[in-house]
């Protein structure tokens, strides 16, 4: 199916305390969008930070770099996903929503400096959604968890799970289910899910793997730090480690 080609990539990353790893997030996207400002005909690209509940150095490193921010105050991703969106949705050229792509990480990870040009690349074959992989930073990982990961995850295959660090999805299907829903955790599943009942038109991917932190206690209850900790530590169970 024909799609109109994307105009503009806007990029939404939630911030919670987040002053170690933000440096490294934010260096990684002004590669990926450098890489997309040297393609032909590139698309503009606008950032925005939702900093939650921060009450760490976050703002100020945000503050020091070319990415404008908001303030948010819920301790809860959906609904700071939600704000950097919508801030972005406001700053849109008038031009259809379907012309615009919205690209989404998160503050512990470090996009890889093709995510932005692969992103639109599926985009202009008709896609409407796309599913990226992530991978731990292992050397944050125990060695069992390390072995455990190394065992179950292939390199350039794309095992189809969601995660909000490395999800794209065209603003029009974005807008037409009511985007991320208020919650503290799966808010990147729901949106997933309700995208899929919509008839959007997806692609798992593993061109574009995120570094992501490989810490067992994370920010959002329920999120990946929990994977690590609970699934791929029950899998080292499983195995009688």
């Amino acid at each position: 199916m024909s799609r109109p080609h994307v105009r503009t990539v806007l990029v939404a990353i939630p911030v919670q305390n987040e002053e170690d790893l933000l440096p490294r997030c934010l260096a990684a996207l002004q590669a990926a969008i450098n890489r997309m400002r040297a393609a032909p005909a590139a698309p503009h690209v606008a950032v925005m930070l939702a900093l939650d509940s921060c009450d760490d150095g976050s703002a100020a490193i945000a503050d020091a770099s070319p990415f404008p921010w908001l303030a948010v105050h819920g301790r809860n991703v959906g609904l700071a996903r939600a704000s950097a969106i919508g801030r972005l949705l406001e700053t849109v050229p008038s031009e259809p929503l379907s012309s615009t792509w919205i690209a989404n990480t998160d503050a512990d990870s470090a996009v890889p400096a093709n995510w932005l040009t692969h992103q639109v690349e599926l985009a202009a074959s008709g896609v409407d959604l796309m599913i990226g992989t992530v991978r731990p930073d292992l050397a944050e990982l125990d060695e069992g968890r390390r072995r455990a990961w190394l065992a179950t995850h292939t390199p350039g295959v794309a095992n189809g799970h969601v995660h909000g660090a490395n999800l794209g999805i065209r603003a029009d299907v974005y807008a037409s289910i009511g985007g991320f829903a208020a919650v503290t955790a799966h808010e990147d599943v729901a949106l997933v899910a309700a995208a899929r009942a919509a008839g959007a038109r997806e692609a798992a991917t593993d061109e574009c793997w995120v570094l992501t932190s490989g810490r067992t206690e994370g920010r959002a209850q329920g999120g990946y730090a929990r994977y690590l900790r609970e699934d791929l530590g029950g899998s080292l169970v499983c195995a009688g480690e």
